[in-house]
């Protein structure tokens, strides 16, 4: 049973006077990414073919996905009345999709797989974290929280079945956190920056990967705090078998700080160019 519904939301309380008008393309390419959860409930299902546990808990967490992008499609259409989701989300299949009849993981194991998973949950947990503190608009707040919570409790879905699989596959502390780094820097590949050109730029405007992910990219970091990041740290470090608080933490975070800093001033350096 889902923890929460649409219906639940207070759209009644739209505020369009709070929009800011920066989170709206973020908002869109969220949508759509969020949309496609089954997708990835289809590659699961193949990789965790003979666990039925997991796969039953793939397909619940898919719903929750599915979800979340209609709400965010729904706000976003009340931001942007001249924006409608369907034709853009059609126009993202259409030139996005991962392969869903894998029979093994990607990342060599299933434990591997399900840290990568921790990565991405971890990553959604703390973005709508920050999309929620930096509104204003009551709808899109109360939206992102409740995203924000659902993120965090498939964070600790995927982390209890991982232990579980490590157990048995034994991935050391290295190889596991190879893992956890190299699915951190896929957050710049096509998913994200196809979604943005399919939810912000017109059909007759020509895909480009470098120019759509500066986009998304430069704005979107704009909105991290320290706190998020050091949040964010913590749920990586827990992954891959370190201790989530402590010296390493401390120092993992202030890395991590200045390099999102760095990259953000990379992308608006490209945008300007």
């Amino acid at each position: 049973m889902k923890h929460w519904r649409i219906e639940d939301v207070a759209w009644d309380r739209f505020d369009p006077a709070s929009v800011d008008p920066a989170l709206i393309p973020l908002v869109k390419a969220a949508a759509m990414v969020e949309r496609n959860g089954k997708d990835y409930a289809l590659y699961l299902g193949g990789v965790f073919h003979d666990d039925p546990d997991f796969r039953n808990a793939a397909d619940y967490w898919a719903e929750e996905e599915v979800q979340h992008g209609d709400a965010l499609a729904k706000w976003a259409e009340l931001a942007d009345p001249t924006w409608h989701f369907a034709p853009a989300f059609e126009r993202y299949r259409a030139g996005y999709a991962i392969k869903t009849d894998a029979d093994a993981s990607i990342r060599g194991s299933r434990t591997g797989e399900l840290i990568a998973r921790c990565m991405v949950e971890t990553g959604t947990s703390s973005y709508y974290t920050a999309l929620a503190e930096a509104t204003s608009e009551p709808v899109l707040k109360q939206v992102c929280k409740l995203i924000a919570a659902d993120e965090y409790r498939h964070f600790k879905l995927f982390y209890d079945h991982m232990r579980r699989y490590l157990a048995r596959e034994n991935l050391g502390v290295v190889r596991r956190l190879r893992i956890a780094l190299g699915r951190i820097g896929e957050s710049e590949d096509d998913e994200l920056a196809y979604a943005y050109h399919c939810g912000n730029e017109p059909e007759s405007q020509a895909y480009r990967h470098d120019r759509c992910t500066a986009a998304y990219m430069a704005s979107a970091m704009g909105f991290y705090r320290y706190r998020h990041i050091e949040r964010g740290t913590g749920m990586i470090l827990k992954s891959v078998g370190l201790p989530p608080r402590g010296r390493l933490s401390t120092g993992a975070t202030k890395v991590a700080w200045k390099l999102l800093q760095w990259r953000r001033r990379r992308f608006e350096q490209q945008l300007a160019a």
